[in-house]
């Protein structure tokens, strides 16, 4: 069961944090869901970790599928879910963060985006992830970089006790008996970088500044389409993958 320190630091963070930056957030998050999950078409979707229900607005207004739940730790999340009143949404209700209140095989599709680095224990919530559903589309940010050991006040303060790469999310799935369907890595897009920049940190705005922000994104996205995978791994800011259970019966000792 969850910690009630970190749950209340979450029912706090629904309450008071801008809602602004969180759809800004969600649209690009729901755009990857949306393009990983482009060859199935899921009937039933549960979100777990579903914060406010910023990605489940997308979804439902891009008729992701026609059935939506959500399952959120903290209360505040789960009353700002029901006051969006989604057509769509079936459900919405807590939990203790890893004990999935539905039967065996009761979703198509799980969504778990941007909850797993904030997650103890990773292997337990995978695992039941799996007992519900048949896929289950995740998506981390790409936190890990050379010397990130020099800044792990930085992470802990936004709640990110895992780090991941595309590579050591794929071990950590694929060991869990999910087999890898599609992926996407992507970069935070320009106007979410401004965002950030100059309404989140209040940031004087400056032509030249819009510039940099602008050129470093292409600049990137082209080295990376032009070196490969490698190279777009490296520049990502996040991974998106999605998973069905596998045949394969793994066993971990």
């Amino acid at each position: 069961m969850i910690d009630e320190n970190l749950k209340a630091a979450y029912d706090n963070f629904y309450n008071n944090n801008d809602m602004a930056w969180r759809m800004l957030g969600a649209k690009y998050k729901a755009k990857n869901i949306v393009d990983v999950c482009k060859n199935i078409k899921p009937e039933k979707v549960l979100e777990v970790g579903a914060g406010d229900g910023s990605i489940l607005h997308f979804l439902d207004e891009w008729n992701f599928s026609p059935e939506l739940y959500a399952l959120e730790i903290a209360q505040s999340g789960v009353d700002r879910i029901k006051q969006r009143n989604l057509s769509k949404l079936k459900d919405a209700r807590t939990f203790d963060g890893y004990k999935i209140p539905y039967a065996d095989d009761s979703f198509d599709l799980i969504i778990l985006a941007h909850v797993l680095e904030h997650v103890e224990h990773e292997r337990i919530l995978i695992r039941e992830l799996k007992r519900v559903a048949k896929y289950i589309v995740v998506e981390v940010p790409k936190d890990y970089r050379f010397g990130v050991d020099k800044r792990v006040k930085h992470f802990l303060d936004y709640g990110h006790i895992n780090m991941y790469t595309p590579t050591s999310l794929r071990f950590l799935l694929q060991s869990e008996g999910l087999e890898i369907l599609e992926d996407k890595v992507s970069m935070t897009a320009p106007e979410t970088v401004k965002f950030n920049e100059f309404i989140n940190r209040k940031m004087p705005k400056s032509i030249v500044k819009n510039l940099k922000i602008e050129l470093e994104y292409h600049l990137k996205k082209t080295m990376g389409n032009f070196l490969g995978l490698k190279k777009k791994e490296q520049f990502a800011n996040a991974y998106t993958v999605l998973t069905k259970k596998s045949d394969q019966n793994l066993q971990i000792f």
